[in-house]
């Protein structure tokens, strides 16, 4: 039977295929599907963990004591994972442990590109890459194949074209999978010096063996049409490459790490040219390069954003690239939707004249004008860490200016450290957690203080206001994310505080489903055309140089905009 799936979605299927008991994961585009569609099997153990390094560390757990264990995330969140990763290429696995790592070219949803590829290296860990949805399926079978065969862990390499894309799968039944037994090992798995310096050893053969053998691997393909041209190539480029010279030749490589040598010769001496296509850093052509093969042009692409059929088409065939004629459409910067609980701490901070060190999440689009909220973002938990740079830096007088602004979810993920800092250094920063109950960016997750698991049981509610104290927080405060007076009240204190604080702003995300609230009209009778309901950047707040109105189907019934009105000209609709 086939089915039409996105890449994410046949992940997941390849995962029940392949008999996995666990799989761990973090949200994060563009990975957070597999991990959604594998919680709808009910033979597989599927969990939301607090970050992606825990994600590893519960997958290797697994895999030690002898299930198939697969464990998602996104580029950036395997610089998190980053510390378990490196060691569990020396121990290697139990059953086999397969790692999907979505990355991000063109950075549609990402802070910056990276190349998953470089860690595989860095590692000693194989690394597949699939073009398609089938291939994806395929792979995570083959990749439990290759982990257990090799005591290996096994990277499966995904890009946003290929999780977020289409195409049929051919669906194949389930395979029973046995705990593997665990045997206790000291020094295979206590990566003590000593036993880590024999291991690494292991680790070179393993890699020697896995290089040879890749050149027998039926995922590294030799597809010969007119031999004129010859390209290598992986992943979706390669879909890319066959759509913009079809009659070309094509050394397709499903293994990126390690790399095929003795394939890559024989196709490389069978064209006349020969090109390498790949998105980002020139991870291959520099290994083809090393191995003393000419390529007919070098460094074709450029090492940032996604390649397309046309500028592999223009690039190789030294043609002028084809621009599509632009169309004039206004700009539509992305905006907080309508009713979100995050906008009355920026608009507070922004009328305070304060400044704050951001975090990651949805909220991170408070940066944008009108609310010009935050003023940095660099990745999950650092806000807490920047405040207390901050304050550190500039000392307690200069630094009240400055205050962390971070979310639920990301503050479990990697604040709370952060905030244990501040305690333990005697900072006396200000942190302001926007709680709305869930992972907003990529889709409504739960998390540990949403009181439900991935799977929608009922699950202990983590209290971040006892959290927050037990780290040693003694001025906590918790305030409505939509009374902007009681916002600017509380922030005004704090700042001025000798002492760390936490404010806790609570408000559901606009879209969680609860009981609609009727919308707010403007009385244009009481309208003084002030602007001040503007500046929250509400997309069912517009004007028209004459007067400024609500879209009531727009309008989530919120009362932000009618708490900052000091004219009282916003109304809510009447039944």
């Amino acid at each position: 039977m086939k089915r039409l799936m996105l890449g994410n979605e046949a992940i997941a299927r390849g995962a029940y295929e392949a008999g996995v008991k666990v799989a761990t994961a973090y949200p994060g585009t563009p990975s957070t599907e597999i991990t959604e569609y594998i919680a709808r099997y009910d033979r597989i153990y599927a969990e939301w963990s607090p970050n992606e390094k825990v994600a590893l560390e519960v997958g290797i757990g697994s895999s030690i004591a002898g299930a198939r264990t697969i464990v998602s995330m996104k580029h950036v969140g395997l610089n998190v994972a980053a510390d378990p990763l490196f060691t569990v290429g020396y121990t290697g696995v139990n059953a086999g442990l397969v790692i999907v790592v979505a990355d991000d070219p063109g950075m549609h949803s990402s802070q910056n590109e990276q190349n998953t590829r470089y860690y595989g290296q860095a590692a000693n860990i194989p690394i597949l890459e699939p073009s398609n949805s089938q291939e994806a399926k395929d792979y995570v079978l083959r990749g439990f194949e290759i982990s257990e065969k090799y005591d290996t862990p096994v990277i499966i390499r995904m890009t946003t074209r290929v999780s977020h894309s289409q195409s049929t799968v051919e669906l194949g039944e389930p395979m029973e999978q046995k705990l593997r037994a665990y045997k206790k090992d000291i020094n295979k798995y206590v990566m003590m010096p000593a036993m880590a310096k024999v291991r690494h050893v292991v680790v070179e053969e393993r890699m020697n063996r896995l290089a040879k053998d890749a050149n027998m691997l039926d995922i590294n393909k030799m597809e010969f049409a007119d031999r004129k041209i010859g390209i290598i190539t992986s992943g979706v480029p390669y879909l890319y490459a066959k759509d913009a010279l079809p009659e070309a030749s094509i050394l397709k490589l499903g293994m990126v790490y390690p790399l095929p040598d003795d394939i890559i010769r024989e196709f490389a001496n069978k064209v006349d040219r020969l090109y390498v296509v790949e998105e980002l850093e020139p991870f291959i052509e520099d290994h083809v390069k090393a191995m003393g093969i000419k390529l007919y042009r070098e460094n074709l692409f450029s090492i940032q954003g996604e390649l397309s059929a046309n500028i592999i088409y223009a690039n190789i065939m030294e043609k002028e690239l084809k621009e599509e004629p632009a169309i004039d459409v206004p700009g539509r910067p992305p905006v907080l939707c309508p009713g979100c609980p995050h906008r009355g701490i920026y608009y507070a901070v922004k009328k305070l004249g304060l400044h704050a060190a951001g975090d990651i999440g949805c909220y991170t689009l408070g940066a944008l004008p009108p609310l010009e909220g935050i003023d940095t973002c660099i990745c999950m938990g650092a806000s807490i860490g920047m405040a207390h740079g901050i304050e550190k830096a500039l000392g307690r007088d200069d630094s009240k200016k400055w205050i962390g602004i971070i979310g639920d979810s990301t503050f479990i993920h990697s604040g709370i450290t952060g905030l244990i800092d501040i305690v333990y250094n005697k900072g006396m920063s200000t942190i302001a957690i926007l709680d709305n109950s869930t992972t907003g960016m990529t889709g409504h997750q739960e998390h540990p203080a949403t009181g439900k698991t991935l799977k929608g049981e009922p699950a202990p509610v983590l209290n971040l206001v006892e959290l927050v104290k037990a780290i040693g927080i003694k001025n906590v405060e918790v305030v409505d994310a939509y009374d902007v007076v009681k916002i600017e009240a509380v922030l005004k204190r704090e700042i001025n505080r000798d002492a760390p604080s936490v404010i806790i702003l609570t408000g559901p995300c606009a879209l969680l489903p609860t009981e609609k609230k009727q919308p707010f009209v403007i009385n244009q009778d009481m309208c003084t055309y002030c602007n001040s309901c503007s500046q929250i950047a509400c997309p069912a707040i517009s004007e028209d140089g004459k007067e400024i109105t609500i879209d009531t189907s727009l309008c989530d019934g919120c009362g932000l905009c009618a708490n900052i009105c000091v004219f009282n000209a916003i109304e809510r609709l009447s039944d």
